[in-house]
């Protein structure tokens, strides 16, 4: 089995240019909706650009870079700046995936560094639940993944893929089902408090074990929600930030990794966390004991418990029991995390749940999230997004904060 685990070498990391300190978060907006059946992709879009950029007491004409992916519609960067008025300096339409707009967050800031652009717009939109599609149940069949031809005789969808990676996980390390479902208890009791989130009713471990088994070991309370909706984020300048009456939130580091197949010798127990993880880590000059608040990509409770290992905050194969009795739980847990609700029952908008990630972190740090889950005197947080699959091949990125 292949078993390199590790950061890889790369002997010119001295070239790269840090953005420690070289940029901010100055503005965030999640899309109130979770079904918009009246609404286009673009127009969600621009709904959320617009919330973003007076959350950050800005105007359009302040934003000279924009980002986005392949949720936007047509042929993405261009179309959106169009359709929205946007007079642009630097643009980037990177798609990884559910991950994409963490590292829209990477290159905005690297860009920002660099001099390419004042203040940088990110957005996120899609109408998965109107359009009665799911990335939980059905994967694309799309021609441009090379490899997916000799994959699609075998019927892969994404909740398999996902199921593999458990029972990968469970035979190598003994985590059980129950410890799995901690995650969706953690979940819920955040949720409850969100008046947005599909799911509010807080769930007990039973719950999610008794609820109908989608694929072996994976139960329904074990996937995410499909939600419409979306987000966006702001980016600036440390000189524009420390202009607005905002709490500033600085970016300490940021890094991305693919985790592929290798040509066959694939280990299905970690993520490519286990590279972008420690190299967030590095950039920002802190480790995983030093974060206050975790915002851990949760398309499935696997996720999480995989994610958390990759990223430092327990040992490989002790993610099981590190969530377990209520330990990502704000108040009360050693790492509390996803206190929206996150993808396991807030809303996973376009099936792309990164940017949501960032948007609470940015909220811990501001000392704007509910009452009841707001992590006292938060100052550290991190966001971790991935998009594909781990049972495949998926993006990982990895972004560190702090409340200056």
């Amino acid at each position: 089995m292949w078993q390199n685990r590790g950061s890889d070498p790369d002997e010119t990391k001295d070239q790269y240019m840090s953005i420690n300190g070289k940029a901010y978060i100055v503005g965030a907006f999640e899309h109130p909706t979770r079904k918009a059946p009246d609404k286009s992709v673009a127009q969600l879009h621009a709904e959320c650009a617009a919330g973003a950029i007076r959350d950050a007491g800005l105007t359009r004409d302040d934003i000279d870079g924009y980002f986005c992916a392949g949720d936007a519609p047509g042929t993405g960067v261009f179309n959106m700046a169009n359709y929205m008025g946007l007079k642009l300096r630097h643009m980037d339409s990177t798609d990884s995936g559910g991950s994409s707009y963490l590292v829209h967050v990477n290159h905005a800031a690297q860009a920002i560094a660099m001099g390419r652009c004042n203040a940088a717009l990110i957005t996120l939109a899609g109408r998965p639940r109107s359009e009665g599609s799911s990335g939980t149940v059905v994967r694309s069949r799309g021609a441009g993944v090379p490899d997916e031809p000799f994959e699609l005789p075998y019927g892969p969808v994404t909740v398999n893929m996902y199921a593999m990676a458990a029972m990968r996980h469970m035979h190598e390390f003994g985590t059980t089902s129950e410890q799995l479902a901690w995650v969706k208890v953690a979940a819920s009791h955040h949720a409850q408090h969100n008046p947005n989130a599909v799911l509010r009713d807080v769930v007990t471990v039973k719950d999610v074990v008794d609820s109908p088994m989608i694929a072996d070991p994976l139960h329904r309370l074990d996937c995410c929600v499909v939600s419409d909706g979306g987000g966006a984020l702001v980016v600036a300048r440390p000189e524009v930030a420390r202009s607005l009456k905002r709490p500033l939130v600085r970016i300490l580091g940021a890094a991305e990794a693919p985790k592929h197949q290798a040509g066959g010798r694939i280990d299905l127990s970690f993520s490519g966390a286990a590279w972008s993880g420690p190299r967030a880590f590095e950039e920002a000059k802190v480790k995983p004991a030093d974060i206050q608040y975790a915002s851990i990509y949760d398309s499935f409770t696997i996720t999480v418990v995989m994610q958390i290992e990759d990223l430092g905050f327990c040992r490989k194969g002790d993610g099981g029991k590190f969530v377990a009795d209520g330990n990502l739980i704000s108040g009360s847990g050693k790492l509390p995390f996803n206190t929206d609700g996150g993808g396991l029952c807030n809303n996973h908008p376009a099936n792309r749940g990164g940017m949501t990630k960032v948007i609470e972190a940015v909220r811990q740090l501001r000392g704007e999230a509910h009452p009841a889950v707001q992590v006292k005197n938060c100052r550290l947080a991190l966001a971790h997004g991935t998009g594909g699959s781990l049972g495949t091949r998926h993006g990982s990125a990895t972004v560190i904060m702090e409340r200056e």
